[in-house]
C-alpha cells in the first residue's frame, strides 16, 4: 500500500468539489458532510463534464453539464443513464488526506 499526500482536510469545503492532478490524472475530491473524503475521476462519462464542479447530495455528485447522478462510492452512473468513472481510495489521518494505491 502506498499513500500519497494530496490535501489538508480543512482546505476542503464540505460538499464542494476540488480538482487535483496526480500523476497526470485529473481527480475530483469531495469532503462530505460527515468529513469522509471521496475521490473520483474528474470526468463525466457522458460529455466529459468536470465533476468537481457538480452538486453533491449525500454520497452522489450530479454532473454540472447534464445532471447525470454519479456515486462517489462506486463511480457508477444512476439509471436510467449508464456509465462509470474511476474511484480512488482515500485516507484521512491527523487532518491530512492521502490517496491510497496498491503500488
Amino acid at each position: 500500500m502506498k499513500k500519497s499526500y494530496i490535501a489538508d482536510l480543512e482546505s476542503l469545503t464540505p460538499l464542494i468539489g476540488r480538482e487535483i492532478i496526480m500523476n497526470g490524472a485529473k481527480i475530483a475530491l469531495f469532503r462530505l458532510s460527515d468529513d469522509n473524503v471521496k475521490a473520483i475521476e474528474n470526468r463525466c462519462p457522458h460529455k466529459n463534464g468536470p465533476l468537481a464542479e457538480g452538486t453533491v447530495s449525500g454520497t452522489d455528485v450530479f454532473c454540472p453539464l447534464h445532471d447525470y447522478k454519479i456515486s462517489l462510492e462506486t463511480g457508477l452512473v444512476a439509471a436510467p443513464d449508464d456509465g462509470c468513472v474511476k474511484t480512488y481510495e482515500t485516507l484521512v489521518e491527523n487532518g491530512k488526506i492521502y490517496l491510497v494505491t496498491n503500488a
